[in-house]
Protein backbone atom coordinates (compact mmCIF):
# COMPACT_ATOMS: atom_id res chain seq x y z
CA UNK A 1 0.00 0.00 0.00
CA UNK A 2 1.47 3.64 -0.94
CA UNK A 3 3.09 4.96 2.05
CA UNK A 4 1.44 8.36 1.80
CA UNK A 5 -2.22 7.13 1.61
CA UNK A 6 -4.24 6.99 4.67
CA UNK A 7 -4.84 3.35 6.61
CA UNK A 8 -8.52 2.61 7.00
CA UNK A 9 -10.82 0.28 8.70
CA UNK A 10 -10.97 -1.79 5.26
CA UNK A 11 -7.66 -1.82 5.04
CA UNK A 12 -7.53 -3.41 8.84
CA UNK A 13 -10.63 -5.61 8.10
CA UNK A 14 -8.47 -7.22 4.37
CA UNK A 15 -5.48 -7.82 6.39
CA UNK A 16 -6.92 -10.03 9.21
CA UNK A 17 -9.88 -11.73 7.05
CA UNK A 18 -13.09 -10.24 8.53
CA UNK A 19 -15.72 -7.55 7.94
CA UNK A 20 -15.53 -3.93 8.06
CA UNK A 21 -18.02 -3.72 11.14
CA UNK A 22 -16.19 -6.47 12.94
CA UNK A 23 -13.10 -4.34 12.55
CA UNK A 24 -14.90 -0.84 13.39
CA UNK A 25 -16.47 -2.35 16.60
CA UNK A 26 -13.44 -3.99 17.78
CA UNK A 27 -11.19 -0.64 17.89
CA UNK A 28 -14.47 1.80 18.74
CA UNK A 29 -16.42 -0.53 21.47
CA UNK A 30 -14.12 -3.43 22.07
CA UNK A 31 -16.93 -4.31 24.92
CA UNK A 32 -18.52 -6.26 22.06
CA UNK A 33 -15.95 -8.33 20.60
CA UNK A 34 -14.21 -11.20 21.97
CA UNK A 35 -10.76 -10.66 23.31
CA UNK A 36 -9.19 -12.88 20.72
CA UNK A 37 -10.83 -11.36 17.92
CA UNK A 38 -9.86 -7.56 19.30
CA UNK A 39 -6.54 -8.49 20.07
CA UNK A 40 -5.87 -9.87 16.23
CA UNK A 41 -7.35 -6.96 15.04
CA UNK A 42 -5.32 -4.35 16.86
CA UNK A 43 -2.36 -6.25 16.46
CA UNK A 44 -3.19 -5.89 12.57
CA UNK A 45 -3.76 -2.20 13.03
CA UNK A 46 -0.80 -1.42 14.93
CA UNK A 47 1.62 -3.12 11.87
CA UNK A 48 -0.42 -0.89 9.26
CA UNK A 49 -0.25 2.05 11.19
CA UNK A 50 -3.91 2.54 11.64
CA UNK A 51 -4.93 5.96 13.04
CA UNK A 52 -8.66 6.88 13.84
CA UNK A 53 -10.28 9.19 12.58
CA UNK A 54 -11.26 11.49 15.63
CA UNK A 55 -13.10 14.10 13.75
CA UNK A 56 -15.40 11.44 12.05
CA UNK A 57 -15.99 9.78 15.69
CA UNK A 58 -16.94 13.00 17.09
CA UNK A 59 -19.56 13.40 14.39
CA UNK A 60 -21.01 9.94 14.70
CA UNK A 61 -21.25 10.45 18.69
CA UNK A 62 -22.38 14.10 18.02
CA UNK A 63 -19.88 15.28 20.61
CA UNK A 64 -16.96 17.33 19.28
CA UNK A 65 -13.96 17.85 21.50
CA UNK A 66 -12.60 20.34 19.59
CA UNK A 67 -12.42 24.49 20.14
CA UNK A 68 -11.13 26.67 17.64
CA UNK A 69 -8.87 29.78 19.02
CA UNK A 70 -9.48 32.44 16.40
CA UNK A 71 -6.73 35.67 17.15
CA UNK A 72 -4.65 38.10 14.69
CA UNK A 73 -2.39 38.34 17.19
CA UNK A 74 -0.41 35.36 17.70
CA UNK A 75 3.59 37.80 17.71
CA UNK A 76 1.92 39.40 21.06
CA UNK A 77 3.83 38.36 24.05
CA UNK A 78 0.26 38.75 25.88
CA UNK A 79 -1.92 36.68 23.65
CA UNK A 80 0.64 34.02 24.35
CA UNK A 81 -0.17 33.98 27.71
CA UNK A 82 -3.50 33.56 26.88
CA UNK A 83 -3.26 30.78 24.39
CA UNK A 84 -1.28 29.23 26.81
CA UNK A 85 -4.08 29.48 29.31
CA UNK A 86 -6.51 28.11 26.31
CA UNK A 87 -4.37 24.71 25.83
CA UNK A 88 -3.46 23.86 29.19
CA UNK A 89 -6.85 24.05 30.50
CA UNK A 90 -8.46 22.94 27.25
CA UNK A 91 -6.60 19.38 27.65
CA UNK A 92 -7.33 19.39 31.67
CA UNK A 93 -11.02 19.02 30.07
CA UNK A 94 -10.36 16.43 27.10
CA UNK A 95 -10.41 19.10 24.25
CA UNK A 96 -8.18 19.80 21.31
CA UNK A 97 -7.23 23.15 20.49
CA UNK A 98 -7.34 23.50 16.86
CA UNK A 99 -5.19 27.60 16.57
CA UNK A 100 -5.73 30.39 14.01
CA UNK A 101 -3.26 33.14 13.23
CA UNK A 102 -5.07 35.27 10.67
CA UNK A 103 -2.43 37.89 10.90
CA UNK A 104 -4.83 40.66 10.60
CA UNK A 105 -6.47 39.74 7.58
CA UNK A 106 -10.21 39.46 7.20
CA UNK A 107 -10.46 37.28 4.72
CA UNK A 108 -8.47 34.84 6.84
CA UNK A 109 -10.42 35.67 9.70
CA UNK A 110 -13.90 34.34 7.79
CA UNK A 111 -12.34 30.93 6.72
CA UNK A 112 -10.87 30.31 9.78
CA UNK A 113 -14.44 30.46 11.07
CA UNK A 114 -16.30 28.59 8.41
CA UNK A 115 -13.25 25.78 8.89
CA UNK A 116 -14.14 25.55 12.42
CA UNK A 117 -18.18 25.55 11.62
CA UNK A 118 -17.62 23.36 8.68
CA UNK A 119 -15.50 20.90 11.53
CA UNK A 120 -18.34 21.25 14.17
CA UNK A 121 -16.34 22.62 16.78
CA UNK A 122 -17.92 22.21 20.48
CA UNK A 123 -16.99 25.95 20.77
CA UNK A 124 -14.44 28.95 18.92
CA UNK A 125 -12.58 31.44 21.39
CA UNK A 126 -12.59 34.77 19.23
CA UNK A 127 -9.88 37.46 18.74
CA UNK A 128 -11.14 39.36 16.12
CA UNK A 129 -8.54 41.47 13.81
CA UNK A 130 -10.59 44.73 14.61
CA UNK A 131 -13.31 45.99 17.27
CA UNK A 132 -13.90 49.16 15.32
CA UNK A 133 -17.58 50.16 15.00
CA UNK A 134 -17.50 49.25 11.40
CA UNK A 135 -16.13 46.00 11.39
CA UNK A 136 -19.36 43.73 10.89
CA UNK A 137 -18.16 40.42 9.34
CA UNK A 138 -20.45 38.23 7.87
CA UNK A 139 -19.54 35.05 9.95
CA UNK A 140 -21.05 36.70 12.82
CA UNK A 141 -24.64 36.02 11.78
CA UNK A 142 -23.56 32.32 10.65
CA UNK A 143 -22.39 31.63 14.16
CA UNK A 144 -25.71 33.02 15.31
CA UNK A 145 -27.44 30.31 13.57
CA UNK A 146 -25.01 27.87 14.70
CA UNK A 147 -25.08 25.46 17.55
CA UNK A 148 -21.57 26.50 18.13
CA UNK A 149 -20.48 28.05 21.67
CA UNK A 150 -18.39 31.51 21.47
CA UNK A 151 -16.71 33.45 24.26
CA UNK A 152 -14.44 36.89 22.94
CA UNK A 153 -11.19 37.43 24.57
CA UNK A 154 -9.93 40.98 24.94
CA UNK A 155 -10.60 42.23 21.54
CA UNK A 156 -14.58 41.98 20.84
CA UNK A 157 -16.87 42.48 17.78
CA UNK A 158 -18.75 45.62 18.15
CA UNK A 159 -22.24 44.75 19.48
CA UNK A 160 -22.29 41.25 18.64
CA UNK A 161 -24.58 39.07 21.83
CA UNK A 162 -21.53 36.79 22.50
CA UNK A 163 -20.10 36.12 25.87
CA UNK A 164 -16.53 37.93 26.22
CA UNK A 165 -13.62 37.90 28.42
CA UNK A 166 -12.28 41.88 28.09
CA UNK A 167 -9.58 44.06 29.99
CA UNK A 168 -10.44 47.13 32.20
CA UNK A 169 -8.92 49.23 29.37
CA UNK A 170 -10.51 52.88 30.90
CA UNK A 171 -9.36 51.74 34.20
CA UNK A 172 -6.00 51.00 32.86
CA UNK A 173 -5.76 54.58 31.12
CA UNK A 174 -6.35 56.08 34.82
CA UNK A 175 -3.34 54.47 35.56
CA UNK A 176 -0.90 55.33 33.52
CA UNK A 177 -1.80 59.26 34.14
CA UNK A 178 -1.91 58.94 37.67
CA UNK A 179 1.08 57.18 37.23
CA UNK A 180 2.72 60.59 35.23
CA UNK A 181 1.01 62.47 37.31
CA UNK A 182 2.89 61.39 40.79
CA UNK A 183 5.99 60.50 39.31
CA UNK A 184 7.08 62.56 36.05
CA UNK A 185 5.21 65.40 35.87
CA UNK A 186 4.64 66.30 39.65
CA UNK A 187 8.51 67.28 39.00
CA UNK A 188 8.06 69.35 35.90
CA UNK A 189 7.96 72.76 36.32
CA UNK A 190 7.25 74.69 32.99
CA UNK A 191 5.66 77.76 32.11
CA UNK A 192 1.84 77.94 30.94
CA UNK A 193 3.05 79.08 27.29
CA UNK A 194 5.50 75.48 27.41
CA UNK A 195 3.10 72.81 28.91
CA UNK A 196 4.68 69.45 29.16
CA UNK A 197 3.66 66.81 26.67
CA UNK A 198 2.65 63.57 26.76
CA UNK A 199 3.30 61.46 23.44
CA UNK A 200 0.58 58.80 23.00
CA UNK A 201 1.09 55.75 20.63
CA UNK A 202 -2.00 54.16 20.75
CA UNK A 203 -3.18 51.80 18.38
CA UNK A 204 -6.21 52.41 15.31
CA UNK A 205 -7.72 55.40 15.58
CA UNK A 206 -11.33 54.02 16.09
CA UNK A 207 -10.85 50.93 18.18
CA UNK A 208 -12.82 50.72 21.13
CA UNK A 209 -9.45 49.46 23.16
CA UNK A 210 -7.99 52.73 22.08
CA UNK A 211 -10.24 55.08 22.47
CA UNK A 212 -10.80 53.79 25.98
CA UNK A 213 -7.38 53.85 26.82
CA UNK A 214 -6.98 57.44 25.67
CA UNK A 215 -10.19 58.15 27.66
CA UNK A 216 -8.63 57.07 31.06
CA UNK A 217 -5.87 58.53 30.77
CA UNK A 218 -7.63 62.31 29.53
CA UNK A 219 -10.14 62.13 32.13
CA UNK A 220 -7.49 61.81 34.65
CA UNK A 221 -5.40 64.42 33.41
CA UNK A 222 -8.34 66.65 32.81
CA UNK A 223 -8.73 66.51 36.73
CA UNK A 224 -5.71 68.13 37.76
CA UNK A 225 -6.23 71.37 35.70
CA UNK A 226 -4.18 72.38 32.72
CA UNK A 227 -0.67 71.82 32.58
CA UNK A 228 -0.34 68.70 30.08
CA UNK A 229 -0.64 68.51 26.51
CA UNK A 230 -1.62 65.26 25.11
CA UNK A 231 -0.07 64.18 21.53
CA UNK A 232 -1.48 61.32 20.25
CA UNK A 233 -0.47 59.27 17.05
CA UNK A 234 -2.72 56.55 15.88
CA UNK A 235 -1.38 53.43 14.44
CA UNK A 236 -1.82 50.06 14.91
CA UNK A 237 -1.14 47.23 17.86
CA UNK A 238 2.43 46.34 15.99
CA UNK A 239 6.21 47.25 16.36
CA UNK A 240 7.26 48.58 13.26
CA UNK A 241 4.46 50.94 13.12
CA UNK A 242 4.86 52.64 16.61
CA UNK A 243 9.04 52.71 15.99
CA UNK A 244 8.23 54.99 12.50
CA UNK A 245 5.57 57.20 13.88
CA UNK A 246 7.31 57.91 17.07
CA UNK A 247 10.93 58.48 15.71
CA UNK A 248 9.10 60.80 13.22
CA UNK A 249 7.75 63.07 16.06
CA UNK A 250 10.95 62.91 17.51
CA UNK A 251 12.39 64.42 14.41
CA UNK A 252 9.84 67.10 14.29
CA UNK A 253 8.85 68.01 17.76
CA UNK A 254 11.84 67.28 19.81
CA UNK A 255 11.66 64.91 22.87
CA UNK A 256 8.13 64.79 24.67
CA UNK A 257 7.75 64.67 28.69
CA UNK A 258 6.93 61.08 28.56
CA UNK A 259 5.85 58.33 26.27
CA UNK A 260 2.66 56.33 26.96
CA UNK A 261 2.83 52.85 24.65
CA UNK A 262 -0.80 51.43 24.95
CA UNK A 263 0.52 47.56 24.54
CA UNK A 264 3.51 45.70 24.03
CA UNK A 265 5.18 46.08 20.47
CA UNK A 266 4.20 49.71 20.59
CA UNK A 267 6.09 50.47 23.43
CA UNK A 268 9.07 48.34 22.12
CA UNK A 269 8.69 50.31 18.92
CA UNK A 270 8.64 53.45 21.00
CA UNK A 271 12.06 52.46 22.65
CA UNK A 272 13.82 51.44 19.48
CA UNK A 273 12.80 54.71 17.85
CA UNK A 274 14.62 56.58 20.93
CA UNK A 275 17.39 54.47 20.80
CA UNK A 276 17.89 55.57 16.93
CA UNK A 277 17.45 59.33 18.04
CA UNK A 278 20.17 58.64 20.93
CA UNK A 279 18.02 59.01 23.60
CA UNK A 280 18.76 57.15 27.03
CA UNK A 281 15.37 55.74 28.47
CA UNK A 282 16.30 57.35 31.76
CA UNK A 283 15.99 60.57 30.30
CA UNK A 284 12.93 59.95 28.80
CA UNK A 285 9.66 58.35 30.40
CA UNK A 286 8.08 55.94 29.12
CA UNK A 287 4.97 54.08 30.46
CA UNK A 288 3.27 50.69 28.68
CA UNK A 289 0.21 48.78 28.96
CA UNK A 290 0.88 45.26 29.44
CA UNK A 291 4.71 43.52 30.76
CA UNK A 292 7.74 44.15 28.69
CA UNK A 293 9.64 40.78 29.23
CA UNK A 294 13.24 40.66 29.48
CA UNK A 295 13.86 44.44 29.40
CA UNK A 296 15.91 43.92 33.09
CA UNK A 297 18.22 42.17 31.40
CA UNK A 298 19.39 45.61 29.82
CA UNK A 299 18.60 47.83 32.94
CA UNK A 300 16.09 49.36 31.79
CA UNK A 301 13.05 49.73 33.82
CA UNK A 302 9.54 50.55 32.03
CA UNK A 303 6.54 51.27 34.57
CA UNK A 304 3.46 49.07 32.62
CA UNK A 305 0.10 48.36 33.75
CA UNK A 306 0.12 44.70 33.89
CA UNK A 307 -3.05 42.41 33.14
CA UNK A 308 -2.74 38.58 33.51
CA UNK A 309 -2.93 37.05 30.28
CA UNK A 310 -2.89 33.23 31.86
CA UNK A 311 -5.86 34.70 34.10
CA UNK A 312 -7.82 36.07 31.39
CA UNK A 313 -7.53 33.08 28.69
CA UNK A 314 -8.05 30.69 31.72
CA UNK A 315 -11.47 32.64 32.06
CA UNK A 316 -12.63 33.25 28.73
CA UNK A 317 -11.87 28.65 28.57
CA UNK A 318 -14.52 28.56 31.82
CA UNK A 319 -16.64 30.54 30.38
CA UNK A 320 -16.89 28.57 26.62
CA UNK A 321 -17.21 25.89 28.40
CA UNK A 322 -20.16 26.46 30.52
CA UNK A 323 -21.65 27.45 27.48
CA UNK A 324 -20.88 24.33 25.63
CA UNK A 325 -23.02 22.52 28.46
CA UNK A 326 -25.57 24.72 28.80
CA UNK A 327 -26.34 26.76 25.62
CA UNK A 328 -29.40 28.23 27.03
CA UNK A 329 -26.87 30.48 29.36
CA UNK A 330 -27.55 34.19 29.33
CA UNK A 331 -24.24 36.52 27.39
CA UNK A 332 -22.13 37.23 30.27
CA UNK A 333 -19.29 39.22 30.36
CA UNK A 334 -16.06 38.88 32.84
CA UNK A 335 -13.85 41.54 32.81
CA UNK A 336 -10.15 41.60 34.13
CA UNK A 337 -8.59 44.68 35.70
CA UNK A 338 -4.30 45.38 35.50
CA UNK A 339 -2.26 46.11 38.28
CA UNK A 340 0.21 49.10 38.10
CA UNK A 341 4.04 47.52 38.59
CA UNK A 342 6.64 50.44 38.91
Amino acid sequence: MPKNRRVTIADVAARVGMTNITVSRALNRPEMVKAETRSKIEAAASELGYVPNAFARGLKHSESRLIGFVTASVDNPFYAEMIKAVSRHAKQHNYAILLFDTDGEAWLEANAIETLLSYQAAGIILSPISDEPDYRPDYIDRLHNSDVAVVQLDRTLYNADFSSVVLDNVWAGQCVAAHLLKRVFAETTVPAEAPTRLLVAAGPEHSIISRERLAGVQTTLAETGPGVEVDVLWGDYTLEPARDDVGAYIETYGMPGAIFGMNQLITLGALQAMKAHGIAPDTLSVISIDRLPYLDIFDIRVPCVVHDGFHAGQRALELLLERIADPELPQQTITVRGELIE
